[in-house]
């Protein structure tokens, strides 16, 4: 070896560490970027934004709301879950409504009644999606409402041994900076237009394997803002990240060291830089039952680009109830956990930057932990997304050892002529899901399992969660009495009860369930049409007279069917699966012994089929005239329930004083809510007209006006109108 073989090799082996070294750091900044977007796409968070008519109520009204439904990421309205699931909980978190509303592009109405028989108390509106509740309680809108009786003199009150939902930040308040041995963060966010981070390092720290390099990354609700790689060559360092670098909203600020460790943890707020210019004109002073037009400009202050994809608009008294508008609750949404409402709204528009920053320390998201995304250990997701079917959830479970029963089949029927076949199979823990699809109607659901002998029950999972936030017991909360203002709703709810004067109530639909529009099956081998033969006494008769390779035979324990292979031409060693009206039967008899009169017609299709997975070899399905399976007794094995996914919502009304006769009517017009529009669309120019007519009580009324573009921007305007 020559002389200036070593330091060659020597030259060309740091050559070779560095460029590995500095490989190595941008693999870092990948590996992490990768593993976030893939988290962030595999579990995404969605937000529901609940706009309602009122926050007081009086027992026995009717709540109306508009619910919205946000992609947490994106911002923008998601069309990804089709159904919202809507609850009022009383003090002790149990469900006093429940309801399904049907959502379309992010977006879908509602209207709930308040029982007359509900007590004076604090109750908790809450809405969320099926895929929410993965993330439950956390993951959900939450909005308080007072509730007023008018038939008793007690307050709103906590009574003893009751409790209030506490925000999860408010009981387990941690501060998420990290103490690391030599070395110190700080992050300085007093100037408006720029975060300075503060690195100082101590050498001994610097010294250390990868000491002298860590990785910032800063991201708000999912989007990845910053990401950049520091060395620390010196005791302190200063890095300046301008606003314009930053989604607005609560940044996540993350400092890692060169092994892959979170050493700094911080959260801060950017606000928007403008808010769009939307304006909404009405006349400040009103008289009673005179017309009222409001104009909103949603255009000014919105891009070309910009559509409006949805406003609702409410008219109702003043109220001294606070909370969030649209915009002021997407800040935190739900990510965060339940807030105090009150206190997000005085740190974010009133307090210095400091006073926001020092409690933002207290928070921590529900949906963004670096440790489960670095560990690529999703979470178990059990709720899938509504977007094309409603999910109906169960166990299998045995009757006598009450142990769920896995890697069972169960079968989901809809009577009808037209069969509609389901199968699910249960897990590891005696769970099953079903689809339902996604409408109004009312559906006959029939489930049973594939194997009758196992002595199993059938429990159907309410479609809401059940998990709630925690209750803290509140024993001296003084009771609020009945305030002059709501005692005005008190009378105005009760004048209108009586007389009713705005309009006719609503007559319930008769119930006629629906079943699937086409067999599932197809044609089969064999449609036999009973009114095209001569009539037969027995079925037995029948199947051998008319039904060529379907055999119903007599035996010692009773009758069995069996059908031949068209192919092999030799009986099937098992039984072909049998339906009456589209609803599997396991019993030949209960076929045998129908009345030939009361069938209208068979199906049979001779060869194997596949449903899926499942094969069954041939199929016979006899239709009843009825075609309502109302001719056989259901075994005490299965569960028929009837079924709606969502329910129609009404349409607010109000009255007409157009005419002078109206007008002059000796009719009493108390209405509580004066206007609501849950639906409103912009015109060609992006003007918005409403329309209605003023009533008889003379107060201050709160015109709001809540919405969202596509693109994502929000909508939040108010506006008090006075009628005298």
């Amino acid at each position: 070896m020559s002389k200036y073989s070593k330091p060659v090799c020597l030259i060309l082996l740091g050559i070779f560490t560095f460029s590995s070294f500095g490989q190595a750091q941008q693999d870092f900044l990948n590996a992490v970027t990768d593993k976030f977007e893939k988290y962030c796409n595999s579990v995404p968070w969605e937000e529901i934004y609940v706009h309602t008519d009122r926050q007081e109520y009086i027992a026995g009204e009717d709540v109306w709301f508009s619910v919205y439904l946000i992609d947490r990421q994106t911002a923008k309205p998601s069309g990804s879950s089709k159904i919202a699931y809507f609850e009022i909980l009383n003090a002790e978190n149990r469900p006093v409504v429940q309801k399904r509303i049907s959502l379309n592009q992010g977006s879908g109405p509602g209207q709930i009644v308040l029982s007359d028989t509900l007590s004076s108390g604090i109750y908790t509106l809450r809405a969320y999606t099926n895929w929410m509740k993965n993330f439950m309680p956390e993951n959900c809108f939450s909005k308080r409402l007072d509730v007023y009786n008018a038939l008793t003199d007690k307050g709103i009150g906590i009574s003893t041994g009751s409790g209030i939902p506490v925000p999860k930040s408010a009981q387990e308040s941690k501060s998420s900076l990290v103490q690391v041995p030599g070395l110190n963060i700080v992050t300085d966010t007093r100037n408006k237009g720029i975060i300075k981070i503060i690195i100082s390092s101590e050498r001994n720290y610097r010294l250390l394997e990868g000491g002298s390099l860590c990785y910032l990354f800063i991201q708000t609700h999912g989007i990845l803002d910053v990401k950049r790689r520091l060395s620390l060559v010196d005791d302190s360092m200063v890095i300046s990240i301008p606003h314009n670098l930053l989604t607005p909203g609560i940044n996540h600020l993350t400092v890692f060291s060169s092994s892959g460790n979170s050493v700094y943890e911080r959260l801060f707020y950017t606000p928007l830089d403008e808010k769009s210019s939307v304006y909404v004109t009405a006349p400040d002073n009103l008289k009673t039952r005179e017309k009222v037009k409001i104009g909103i400009d949603v255009n000014n202050g919105l891009s070309e680009r910009d559509s409006i994809q949805n406003i609702s608009v409410s008219i109702s008294p003043v109220s001294n109830s606070y909370f969030p508008d649209f915009d002021n609750y997407m800040i935190f949404g739900s990510e965060f956990g339940l807030l105090p409402y009150k206190l997000t709204s005085s740190l974010i528009n009133s307090l210095p930057a400091d006073s926001v920053d020092k409690w933002l320390t207290s928070l921590k998201s529900s949906w963004i932990d670096w440790n489960k995304i670095l560990s690529g250990d999703l979470p178990v997701i059990r709720y899938k997304k509504e977007t094309e079917n409603h999910f109906l959830y169960g166990r299998l479970i045995n009757k006598n050892t009450q142990v769920p029963d896995p890697d069972q089949y169960l079968f989901l029927s809809m009577p009808g002529k037209n069969t509609t076949f389901q199968y699910a199979r249960t897990d590891k823990n005696g769970d099953f899901v079903f689809t339902v699809p996604l409408d109004e109607k009312i559906k006959d659901l029939i489930i049973q399992p594939e194997n009758a002998e196992r002595n199993n029950n059938i429990r159907i999972e309410t479609s809401f969660s059940d998990k709630y936030p925690q209750l803290v017991p509140v024993n001296d909360t003084p009771a609020k009495a009945m305030n002059k203002d709501n005692s005005k709703l008190a009378v105005n709810y009760q004048v209108m009860k009586i007389y009713r004067s705005d309009e006719m109530p609503e007559k319930p639909s008769p119930v006629v369930f629906t079943g699937g529009t086409k067999r599932f099956y197809g044609k089969p081998d064999i449609e036999l049409v009973m009114d095209d033969y001569i009539k037969l006494p027995v079925m037995q008769e029948v199947f051998f007279e008319l039904m060529p390779g379907v055999f119903l035979k007599k035996k010692k324990a009773g009758y069995e069917i069996t059908i031949a292979d068209p192919f092999e031409n030799k009986i099937y060693d098992k039984t072909p699966l049998m339906f009456i009206d589209g609803v599997v039967v396991k019993d030949p008899d209960i076929i045998a012994n129908l009345d030939p009169e009361l069938v209208e017609k068979i199906d049979a299709v001779k060869s194997r089929y596949f449903v899926g997975e499942y094969m069954f070899y041939g199929l016979v399905n006899v239709i009843t005239r009825a075609g309502d399976f109302s001719n056989v007794t259901l075994p005490d094995y299965a569960v028929r329930l009837p079924y709606s996914v969502t329910e129609p919502v009404r349409t607010f009304s109000s009255p007409d004083y157009a005419s002078q006769e109206k007008r002059q009517s000796h009719m009493p017009d108390f209405r509580n809510t004066l206007y609501w529009n849950p639906s409103v669309k912009p015109d060609m120019e992006g003007k918005v007209g409403v329309e209605f007519w003023s009533s008889d009580f003379k107060s201050d009324y709160e015109i709001k006006i809540q919405g969202i573009t596509g693109d994502g921007k929000l909508v939040s305007l108010k506006k008090i109108i006075k009628v005298d």
